[in-house]
Parts: C-alpha cells; sequence; structure tokens
C-alpha cells in the first residue's frame, strides 16, 4: 500500500538516498528542506517521478500537511557546516523536533528521529551501548550539534511518555557514500578530495584516533527497518558499522585506490574531538535483523567514484 512519507533535510547527504529508497519501494515522498546544507542536485533525479514533491521550508518553522509518517532528518551535521551558525544549529535540532512531534502527534502517526553518535561525546566507554549517557562538553564548539540532537532525543521521549506520540530513535554512526558535499570537513570527504587532486592529506591530531565508517545505503535499510519495526520498538538503537579503523588507515586506503600521489600532513585536533567511536549494534541485530553488508573498501570505490563524476 502507497504511503505518503514526510523527510525533512530530503535534500541531504542521507535524505536524498531515503528518498530515493522509499520512492522506489512504491511510496509517495515530500522532501522538506531549506537548501542550507542540502542540494537541489542531490535530488534532482526524482523531481521527474510525479511521486515525489520538493519544498522549501525550514522547520523551525511549523509545518502542516498530512502524512502517514515522518523521518526527521533536518540539521547540518558536518563541524563545519553546524559550527557556522550555531544558534541556528540548536534551534534546527530543538524547534524542528517541537514541530514534527505535533505534527506527529496530531496526525496519530509515527516518527523518526536521526539523531547521532555524537551524543556519546569523547565517551569514556568502548565500544558506545545505547544504555552508556555520553561525556558531552555543553558548553564548547560542537555542543550546538552534540546538545541540541540530545535534546532532541529528549522531547521525542518526553512526546512518546505524555502523548503516547509513536517514535522511533536512531543513533547514526560516521556514514558516507555518494551525495555527501564536497567541502562538508568529513574526513572521508576531505581525504577523497585531496586524493583526487593529489593535494596534502590532512591528519589532526597523529591519526591515531578511530572511527567506524558506514556505507550510507547500510544506513538506510537500517532506518527502513527501524520505521517498520513495532510500535514498542522505540530506541535508540545504534546504527553503524561496528568495524574500527584509524584515521591514518583510511588515508592509506583512499591514496592505495585513487592511485594518488597525496602526502600526508599533521594540524592540531580540534576541541572535543573524540578519540574512539565505534558502535555496539548488537540491539539493532536482535531487535531489527540489521548490521552493515557493505564493507569499507566496497563502499570507498563507490564514493570514489561519485566524486571522480562530479569534479
Amino acid at each position: 500500500m502507497k504511503k505518503r512519507i514526510l523527510i525533512t533535510g530530503g535534500a541531504g547527504f542521507i535524505g536524498s538516498h531515503l528518498c530515493r529508497r522509499l520512492l522506489d519501494e512504491g511510496n509517495e515522498v515530500i522532501s522538506l528542506d531549506n537548501y542550507f546544507t542540502g542540494s537541489k542536485e542531490n535530488i534532482a533525479p526524482l523531481l521527474s517521478n510525479p511521486y515525489f514533491e520538493a519544498i522549501r521550508h525550514d522547520v523551525t518553522m511549523p509545518y502542516f500537511i498530512e502524512v502517514d509518517e515522518i523521518y526527521n532528518l533536518a540539521c547540518p551535521a558536518s563541524p563545519i557546516h553546524y559550527q557556522f551558525n550555531a544558534i541556528k544549529t540548536v534551534k534546527t535540532s530543538v524547534m524542528g523536533a517541537i514541530n514534527m512531534l505535533g505534527l506527529a502527534k496530531r496526525l496519530n502517526i509515527k516518527i523518526l528521529q536521526a539523531s547521532t553518535s555524537e551524543v556519546y561525546g569523547d565517551p569514556i566507554i568502548h565500544p558506545q551501548t545505547e544504555s552508556y549517557w555520553g561525556n558531552v562538553n555543553p558548553i564548547g564548539i560542537r555542543s550546538c550539534y552534540d546538545e541540541g540532537k540530545r535534546c532532541a532525543e529528549t522531547l521525542f521521549m518526553d512526546y512518546h511518555r505524555m502523548n503516547d506520540v509513536k517514535i522511533k530513535i536512531i543513533r547514526i554512526f560516521n556514514t558516507y557514500g555518494p551525495n555527501m558535499h564536497p567541502n562538508d570537513g568529513r574526513v572521508v570527504s576531505n581525504f577523497i578530495i585531496q586524493a583526487l587532486n593529489n593535494q596534502d592529506i590532512t591528519f589532526y591530531g597523529d591519526g591515531s584516533q578511530t572511527r567506524s565508517f558506514q556505507y550510507v545505503d547500510d544506513l538506510i535499510d537500517g532506518m527502513i527497518k527501524m520505521m517498520e519495526s513495532p510500535v514498542e520498538t522505540i530506541g535508540p538503537i545504534n546504527m553503524g558499522n561496528p568495524n574500527e579503523f584509524s584515521i591514518r588507515e583510511l588515508a592509506e586506503r583512499v591514496i592505495a585506490l585513487t592511485g594518488s600521489k597525496s602526502k600526508i600532513i599533521f594540524q592540531p585536533l580540534p576541541s572535543d574531538d573524540p578519540k574512539q567511536r565505534k558502535p555496539d549494534i548488537d540491539l539493532a541485530k536482535a531487535k531489527l535483523n540489521w548490521e552493515p553488508k557493505i564493507q569499507l573498501e566496497e563502499g570507498l570505490i563507490k564514493t570514489i567514484a561519485y566524486f571522480k563524476s562530479i569534479m
């Protein structure tokens, strides 16, 4: 049965992939985006589909529509973008959540919150489980995003407890793939662009800090499984690839796959940058029968091909 689905941040990196997948599955999809970090290029191929609609709107303002489900993805997600206007970032996370939860409450429908591994801050347990409350600096340069997303989770839980809103919360770990913004400052896109241009590859710190890299198609599978899960499965549930790599290992793989002549240079580590980040995904396996299938090399090859096509 065709559903009408609203995706806030639908023109963003992850949102555009979700729009495409839900259209391919036979749904009607409405993308809501103010294009601060989202791009019309990401959704241009979908505009000819009569069941796709793109609306320019800022989620900090109320929006009224009749839909069957909401995926709330709207928020700048890379440090360069979310620190550009920190107050706007907090407003997007908090007021956007309030507006979309109010809509879900009125319509009595399911709403999924795209939260983040950043709610764990610079974690002091490893890997991170959903029961961990995090180690977050509330007054740092990353706080607008970290605390904005934490507050959004609070709002989702309170709307659920007080108003029986049907919520779903996922915590997304590092994700990469086609449609990433070339200048978003994230490590995968940074390294690929630098390597393709034979520029020096920039390390912040000594490159020993670790990350877990999830290809976007795996995340989309998990998001849809979460939305379709029983109503009592509310989360939060981690979604990421538990295979852990150092930043140095990532750079070496990108250089090898691009055949680049790039050299590695070192810069100081930014404030509050986590030293380790790795999801525990036992809950996703148990509740959703989900785990990532695409490993780093395969995903990097696809992502490199995308960046080559737009350069």
